[in-house]
């Protein structure tokens, strides 16, 4: 068994299509319309064939309190792994990304938080070696 598909809850696809591929540098993989909304879904151009991230329409009612609860916490919705968190939050900070935590060694890793302008808090992180 393993993961082929994981969600992010946003708030509105088309933004955030335009993020996670614009910003941030994904690829969009798929786009089926279904009515109201897609099935949409973008993967890393390091890995196109792996794992794709589902950008879900946040319409379920429990959907947006659940999102502003971890907000207000602090608490990420995923997270991505990188090589080098302070070159990436160098370069995402350059392309107008906000982040709500810097760069912060937690022993075995390196993290940073950022908003993603959906409704969503995203860690990135990157073994300590």
């Amino acid at each position: 068994m393993k993961i082929n598909v994981m969600s992010v809850m946003v708030d509105n696809q088309d933004k955030a299509l335009r993020f996670y591929t614009e910003v941030l540098g994904f690829v969009k993989k798929n786009e089926i319309p279904l009515g109201e909304h897609s099935w949409l879904t973008v993967v890393s151009p390091e890995d196109p064939d792996g794992t794709e991230l589902s950008l879900e329409p946040d319409e379920h009612p429990a959907a947006r309190p659940f999102k502003q609860a971890l907000v207000e916490d602090g608490i990420p919705f995923t997270s991505f792994a990188v090589e080098d968190v302070a070159a990436e939050y160098e370069r995402l900070s350059g392309r107008g990304v906000r982040f709500t935590q810097p760069p912060t060694d937690m022993g075995p890793v390196t993290t940073a938080v950022f908003d993603d302008t959906c409704g969503n808090l995203i860690q990135i992180a990157a073994e300590n070696n």
